[in-house]
Order: structure tokens, then C-alpha cells, then sequence
């Protein structure tokens, strides 16, 4: 018999790990028949939100972007989306950027398809228009060696450009591949991982991770990742990009 009692999700002032034992489902406006997640939001300490979507028999969404603009990924499944008049079926591991201000539904969508969405509200630069709608797949986009190491491979979803105020990437560790170093750096992050396991060091505490776990990491949260397995650990995440780094 199951105690549920234990759980491995941890929620801390500068990070999180959310794993789908703990699941609460949430009603969203406009997103119909699925069963929606809330895994990050504002509400944690958070400046970005991150969501899961699954969808039940005859889901559809149906939206329009205000001052946040989104990032849909769909990890498993098929949907025929249309964005700011732009139609296109989706299938696993293909995607959609949103940006602000324009509409999108997604409809036709198999049940069982599961969305992973990112939300950040828009900073925009001065002197640089707003992104376009971009559509994508992860199989089109290359994966190099990160910093020389063949045993981590980064793709990069979205355009290095500074019109972009977040990226998305997805990361691949071979098993017993790890980060070169502990990272400290301003940019916040929001995860989930796609495949595989391994150990994730989050502010000097050590947690367990494998597929399906959601991590949060405020700014300046120290983190180191190591996978662990038979298979390579795969992530997809976002961060904050391209702005001045101060307000004062």
C-alpha cells in the first residue's frame, strides 16, 4: 500500500521540484476539456508560468495573447493548430511560439496529446518589433556538443535574437554525463524532462529526478545535473534572455 504521505516534490523560496504525484487539476478559460496543471506561477515567487495540458475526448484551446506571450510544445500526440491565421498539424516534439497579441486554437486534438506551455510577459526593446508566430520541430534543429562535450547536446528552439526576451532549448545528457561546472548566473528556469533520470543539485540540496519531474530555479539558485541510467536524460526549459540585466 501506497503512503501519501511521501512525496519527492519540494517547494523552496528559490527553487522547486514538482513531481506528477502531487498534481491538482485547474480550470483555464478557454482550454476545454482537457485537464490542465499548473506546475509553476507568479504565486511560487516565480516570473514565468508554466503549464501541463492534457487532453480528454474533444478538447479544443482557444486563446488570445495579451501581455505574456506563449510557447507550446507538444510532447506527445497530434492537434491542428491555427495561430494569427497560420495552420498547421503538430505532432510529438513539434512546437509553437505565441507571441503577444496575437489569437490561437488548437483543435482536432487526439485524446491523450499532451502540451507542455511556457508564459513569460513580454519586455519589449526598444527599436526591435515583437517576434513573429514560429512554428517548429526538434528534429530540425541541430544539437552540438555543449562547451565541447559529446556527452551533452543543446538545441536551441527559438531564434537568437534580440527581439527574444525568453529561449527554450532542450538539453540531452549520455548516461553519466553532467554539467561542467556549478552554475550561478541571473537567469531564472523552468524544466521538465521528456526521458530518462538522474540527480539534480539545486542550492546545495540533492534530488532524485526522472521523467515527468518539473524544476523551477529563481535567479542566482546554484544548480549541477548529472544523469544517471541506461538511457540519456532529455529536458526541455526556458529562460530569460536579451534584457538589461538591472533596473537600477
Amino acid at each position: 500500500m501506497e503512503i501519501s504521505a511521501l512525496t519527492r516534490s519540494v517547494v523552496k523560496n528559490n527553487h522547486a521540484v514538482i513531481a506528477p504525484d502531487g498534481y491538482i487539476n485547474s480550470n483555464v478559460p478557454g482550454w476545454i476539456n482537457c485537464t490542465v496543471n499548473v506546475i509553476i506561477n507568479e504565486a511560487m515567487g516565480a516570473n514565468l508560468c508554466q503549464t501541463l495540458i492534457t487532453a480528454n475526448k474533444n478538447a479544443k484551446l482557444f486563446g488570445e495573447t495579451k501581455e505574456s506571450q506563449i510557447f507550446f510544445y507538444v510532447i506527445k500526440g497530434k492537434l491542428k493548430a491555427v495561430v494569427s491565421g497560420e495552420i498547421k498539424v503538430l505532432n510529438g516534439g513539434q512546437f509553437v511560439y505565441v507571441p503577444v497579441g496575437k489569437a490561437y486554437r488548437f483543435e482536432n486534438i487526439k485524446e491523450g496529446t499532451q502540451i507542455l506551455t511556457f508564459h513569460k510577459k513580454y519586455d519589449k526593446l526598444k527599436g526591435y518589433d515583437a517576434p513573429p508566430v514560429i512554428f517548429g520541430d526538434e528534429k530540425n534543429v541541430p544539437g552540438p556538443a555543449y562547451l565541447g562535450d559529446s556527452a551533452l547536446r543543446l538545441q536551441v528552439l527559438l531564434p537568437d535574437h534580440l527581439s527574444f526576451d525568453m529561449a527554450v532549448n532542450i538539453f540531452t545528457y549520455d548516461s553519466g554525463g553532467h554539467l561542467p561546472m556549478v552554475e550561478t548566473h541571473i537567469m531564472e528556469h523552468g524544466l521538465m524532462y521528456l526521458q530518462g533520470q538522474g540527480v539534480y543539485m539545486l542550492d546545495h540540496q540533492w534530488y532524485p529526478i526522472k521523467k515527468g519531474d518539473s524544476i523551477w530555479m529563481a535567479p542566482y539558485c546554484q544548480q549541477w545535473f548529472t544523469a544517471m541510467g541506461k538511457e540519456p536524460a532529455v529536458y526541455i526549459y526556458y529562460k530569460n534572455v536579451n534584457r538589461f540585466p538591472t533596473t537600477v
